[in-house]
């Protein structure tokens, strides 16, 4: 027996393909406005597995984001995710980080520029992203999840940077040598009490580049140190409202008035968890039960998320490969539960969503799914049901320029900003 055990749904959250219910007119209206503008997903994690000769993208694969499912539901940019697990801060530690990101830089090349060049491409700059769009393939970018790959050597942000990385978190769950985690508001233990002085030169060089800052997994007073560092605007990847979930990994008030003050935006995460923790906690209690049952008829337990994080890997990959068995054999039991009691969904997700427009204002709001990296919600369970957060978002009246806002303008807008400040720096 495989030594796994609780709980899924950390992973996959509500793990629904049911779509919404819509009516006609409203997913018309949708349909409509995805077909003029830009839909841009901030956050997609990959396995490199998933980008291979025998196995790849524009397949039919299980994982939320194929280039099928991208054109099935309108999604038209997927920012993949070169993410490294936290481990010991030391050369040894840094070394294997930065040999599993630079893995994840050549597996999304390979997609662009061999298995799917016809298909997709990879952009660096906002006019790059209208330039794909308007060719009629899908957009790939490259953000970075954990600065930890950077070592000590600063000069592996520029290489990041030329390998096509466009933004880049300094933390992830655990302090990293670049700043503090939000993870160690738990026990109240930090590492540097925000940014260390490596991370300090680590945002100067990202300034300096053109590398926009993400802010999704750093402490609070991390957050705080970053937005007096930089001198260009940052983003959160994927981050919700803590005043409507209360978890570490979304921003207070404090925080997105922040955004407000000093440009950026926030891209709000359909991660279930950090959508509605009570619902999804009641959900998750009751399917645990269920995939336990199924796991333990096909002889799997299952494991909490941050402990296949720390999995080498190949182990990994095992995991995922063997809980997507799981996954597809409880779905009609889990669908089931849905009678009983009501999975995080759309609506939530939307919530967040309205509270930071009248928060922050419509300018510094977008939109991530955190898609195979245990985002999805009822609804938008896959890229294949895009379609139904712009019909949430019509039915509660946002014009057409406020929806492409949100689905990409915004972001565009941002990098836009972080690239001329970088312009700036250099000609200085």
């Amino acid at each position: 027996m495989k030594i796994f055990k609780t709980s899924f749904l950390l992973l996959f959250g509500a793990l629904s393909m049911q779509a919404q219910d819509y009516n006609q007119e409203t997913l018309d209206k949708a349909r409509e406005i995805q077909d003029k503008i830009i839909t841009i997903d901030t956050h997609a994690d990959i396995n490199v597995k998933n980008f291979t000769n025998e196995s790849n993208y524009t397949m039919d694969l299980d994982t939320q984001v194929t280039l099928p499912k991208m054109e099935a539901g309108g999604l038209d940019v997927a920012w993949f995710i070169v993410y490294t697990g936290q481990d010991e801060l030391n050369e040894e530690g840094f070394e294997a980080a930065y040999t599993n990101a630079m893995q994840k830089f050549i597996a999304i090349h390979k997609l662009v520029n061999e298995l799917a060049p016809n298909k997709i491409g990879l952009a660096t700059n906002s006019e790059e992203v209208r330039q794909i769009y308007a060719s009629g393939k899908k957009v790939a970018m490259i953000g970075i999840e954990n600065g930890y790959p950077i070592g000590e050597n600063i000069e592996n942000v520029k290489k990041f940077y030329d390998l096509g990385g466009r933004y880049m978190s300094l933390s992830h769950n655990g302090h990293s040598q670049l700043c503090d985690s939000n993870t160690g508001e738990e026990n109240d233990e930090w590492l540097h009490n925000g940014v260390s002085d490596l991370g300090k030169e680590v945002i100067a060089e990202m300034n300096k580049y053109g590398m926009m800052i993400d802010v999704s997994h750093p402490s609070k007073e991390s957050i705080k140190q970053m937005f007096e560092l930089s001198k260009a605007p940052l983003i959160a990847s994927h981050s919700s409202a803590r005043e409507l979930c209360d978890h570490s990994r979304n921003l207070d008030d404090e925080l997105l008035l922040l955004f407000k003050e000093h440009g950026g935006v926030v891209q709000t995460v359909a991660f279930s968890a950090y959508v509605n923790t009570e619902k999804n906690n009641a959900f998750s209690e009751a399917s645990r039960k269920v995939y336990e049952k199924k796991a333990q008829e096909m002889n799997f337990q299952l494991l909490e998320r941050d402990s296949v994080r720390k999995l080498s890997q190949d182990d990994r990959n095992i995991y995922y490969s063997e809980f997507q068995k799981i996954r597809n054999a409880a779905q009609p039991d889990v669908e089931k539960l849905k009678e009983k009691i009501e999975p995080v969904g759309v609506s939530d997700f939307v919530d967040h969503i309205d509270y930071m427009v009248e928060l922050i204002g419509i300018d510094h709001v977008g939109i991530s799914s955190d898609f195979d990296g245990g985002g999805g919600i009822d609804g938008w369970m896959d890229a294949s049901e895009t379609l139904n957060v712009t019909a949430e978002l019509v039915k509660r009246g946002y014009t057409e320029e406020e929806i492409a806002k949100l689905w990409g303008e915004n972001l565009l807008r941002v990098m836009d900003e972080v690239e001329a400040v970088a312009e700036e720096i250099q000609r200085s």
